[in-house]
């Protein structure tokens, strides 16, 4: 059973950084995609990025790429989301999630997520 926790969240100033983190547990071989996803409040899910194994091809959401980037530490199993320049309408929970067995047609669709972390909030306010 795969498990994943996030964190790294909390409260930043506009134009600031964070750097959340996704950490796993259980099944870490094999080939999959680590995405994440957030949600404001009141909207629906967005996909921000994803990291594909094992290849480790990188996959962004549109205008993000350029603010946000991913990383990984094998060792540590875990997946890491540098978030830069970071503006008020960032704010949302964050959401990281696994995909096994993925296509590139799949990456960015929620739906073909089979685990998911808890969420950390992001809140972006001076």
């Amino acid at each position: 059973q795969v498990q994943l926790v996030e964190s790294g969240g909390g409260l930043v100033q506009p134009g600031g950084s964070l750097r959340l983190s996704c950490t796993a547990s259980g099944g870490t071989g094999g080939s999959y995609a680590v995405g994440w996803f957030r949600q404001a409040p009141g909207k629906d899910y967005e996909f921000v990025a994803a990291l594909r194994r094992p290849n480790g091809a990188t996959y962004y959401g549109d205008s993000l790429k350029g603010r946000f980037s991913l990383s990984r530490d094998n060792a540590k199993n875990t997946v890491y989301l540098q978030m830069n320049s970071l503006k008020p309408e960032d704010t949302a929970v964050y959401y990281c999630a696994r995909l096994p067995n993925p296509i590139t047609s799949t990456i960015r669709d929620r739906a073909r997520y089979a685990y998911w972390g808890q969420g950390t909030q992001v809140t972006v306010s001076s």
